[in-house]
């Protein structure tokens, strides 16, 4: 079949599909899955107040984290920072 090397020619090892991993597990997993945890116990009205010294990253990092992590689970969230703290809430 033109297009396909036979498996003695290829640079790179295979895998079946069935094997691969699915979905993104990048490193700001565990923070983003502890805020979401929390902000499921969130009253209403009120915010998480996360200390920027207790981030693994910087807030804008961890902001677009918790951003792609929202709209995969369709929650709408909001975020606030100072110098100090991140706020987060649910909307």
């Amino acid at each position: 079949m033109p297009g396909r090397k036979p498996s003695s020619l290829r640079k790179f090892k295979t895998a079946e599909r069935s094997e691969v991993p699915v979905g993104r597990k990048g490193k700001h997993h565990e923070i983003v899955n502890d805020i979401l945890k929390d902000l499921e116990k969130l009253d209403s009205g009120l915010c998480l107040k996360i200390p920027l010294s207790e981030l693994p990253d910087g807030k804008a990092n961890i902001r677009s984290a918790l951003n792609r992590a929202t709209r995969t689970q369709h929650k709408s969230v909001a975020t606030a920072t100072d110098d100090v703290f991140l706020y987060v809430w649910n909307t």
